[in-house]
């Protein structure tokens, strides 16, 4: 499955990243975020669900694990997986109750759950580079491969006029 990787210039630039990753979202579906404290994985999210109609807030789950967002088009978990002690835990979280029906999970540090989370449709793996940041789209699912293509897809232009090149892999 081919990957997507893109150059992000600016908080904005990588929550319209988000706004399109969820547009060409389906149901159920399961993200995994990976990157350094500080590398934008909530800012990613927070465009993600701004796309899907959450007009709050949104900030990391650090301290309590998990954020549920009941949203027009269905559920969102937001969990952030930093502070977990044992995979274990999120047992108590009802992560089985969570994985039913049409939810979209966002994972990040899914590395902390290993061994009691799905496998993921999409890895997104962003790193810092001395201006913005590098973020890899890589398909682990025939789903994930058809969201990289449409998010890509829907929005060249406008990444390369607002803050974002891509190159594909």
């Amino acid at each position: 499955m081919t990957a997507a990787v893109l150059e992000i210039v600016g908080a904005e630039a990588q929550e319209r990243l988000g706004a399109a990753l969820a547009a060409a979202c389906p149901r159920p579906f399961v993200v995994f975020l990976e990157g350094d404290l500080g590398a934008g994985k909530t800012t990613l999210v927070r465009g993600f669900l701004r796309a899907l109609g959450h007009a709050g807030a949104v900030r990391s789950p650090t301290f309590t694990l998990l954020e549920p967002y009941a949203l027009p088009a269905g559920p969102v978990y937001h969990l952030d997986l930093y502070r977990l002690a044992h995979p274990d835990e999120l047992a108590y979280l009802g992560l089985r109750d969570l994985l039913g029906g049409q939810s979209i999970l966002l994972v990040e540090w899914p590395e902390r759950g290993q061994g009691e989370l799905p496998a993921p449709d999409l890895r997104i793996a962003i790193e810092h580079l001395a201006a913005g940041r590098r973020v890899q789209l890589v398909p682990v699912t025939p789903a994930g491969a058809a969201t990289v293509r449409a998010a890509v897809a829907t929005s060249s232009g406008v990444y390369e006029e607002k803050g974002i090149s891509r190159r594909i892999t």
